[in-house]
């Protein structure tokens, strides 16, 4: 009987243990990451490069509104790395188009077809249509995630 009481105790004692595991913090939720943009095939330093950062398929790629970030950066120098500092480990996707015009707004012709540069993180192959999410998304972890972006060119731009 003492055998069994003994157990069912270390048994307890065990799971108590376990369970309060748990609620320890995680290491990896607590250390911010940076996501470093190398943008390669722009077709000239004219205007700006505008960017949308997604941490899910929702809005991917066009709707501002769902991004965790969005914003424009002036070319100048030859600087075509961007820095999106501050991200919680996880799967994020870029979104980005040379805003040759600076007005802010991926200009198309009138059957929806850019006339200025765009690319997406992964550079999958542009067809018909933009890339699905998943199609782009990189896993962010560490101090550091490195990406590089291609630009596209449908209309000479």
């Amino acid at each position: 009987m003492n055998l069994l009481k003994n157990k069912f105790h270390v048994g307890v004692a065990l799971l108590s243990f376990i369970g309060s595991l748990a609620f320890l913090p995680s290491a990896e939720g607590n250390v911010n990451s940076n996501l470093s943009v190398s943008v390669k095939g722009l077709k000239n330093q004219k205007g700006q490069v505008c960017f949308s950062l997604f941490s899910s398929s929702r809005g991917f790629p066009s709707n501002n509104k769902r991004a965790i970030k969005a914003q424009c950066v002036k070319l100048k120098n030859g600087n075509t790395k961007l820095n999106i500092p501050s991200l919680k480990a996880g799967t994020y996707a870029v979104a980005m188009f040379h805003d040759k015009n600076g007005d802010g707004k991926l200009n198309t012709n009138g059957l929806g077809i850019p006339k200025e540069g765009f690319g997406f993180s992964r550079n999958p192959r542009i067809i018909t249509g933009p890339p699905k999410f998943g199609d782009s998304a990189v896993f962010v972890v560490g101090s550091t995630t490195n990406i590089q972006i291609n630009m596209n060119y449908f209309l000479g731009s």
